[in-house]
């Protein structure tokens, strides 16, 4: 007895055959460029390639602050702490861990490639969500309505 429809069976025996073939993993490409390619351009060069806000804070140049992250960064340092939400994410920071500060701790965020050109302040929300509780004083009648199970 065959399982599923025809359409299913047919596809079962080519898969078996090997028309088929399994998908390969996409490889990750930022406006068109590899990460390793990315990480061999200069600053200069990656400028033009970054959303507009970003673009525009980079071209009036680091502050101290963010060149010293940076410069941790490329001193291979780990556990890097920092108040800098504000960080540009950039190709060379790409598989650092970066610990971030989130008002009361610090948040490791992990950098992977698609989060080039976002901020580090993204991938540390500052707020924690306590969760909804069920309908207390004040709820309408339709709201309080509750079915047994």
């Amino acid at each position: 007895m065959v399982k599923g429809s025809a359409k299913a069976a047919r596809r079962r025996e080519r898969k078996k055959k090997g028309i088929i073939r399994t998908r390969k993993k996409k490889e990750f490409l930022y406006r068109g460029y590899t990460i390793e390619e990315l990480k061999t351009m200069s600053l200069d060069q990656i400028i033009p390639l970054l959303p507009s806000r970003c673009r525009r804070s980079l071209e009036r140049g680091l502050s101290e602050e963010h060149q010293k992250v940076l410069d941790k960064i490329r001193a291979g340092r780990s556990n890097i702490r920092t108040h800098r939400r504000d960080m540009i994410i950039l190709p060379e920071m790409v598989g650092h861990t970066v610990s971030v500060h989130r008002g009361n701790e610090y948040k490791s965020v992990e950098i992977a490639p698609e989060m080039i050109g976002h901020f580090l302040g993204e991938f540390a929300p500052t707020r924690k969500f306590g969760g909804h509780t069920g309908p207390g004083v004040g709820a309408t009648r339709s709201s309080k309505y509750m079915p047994l199970k």
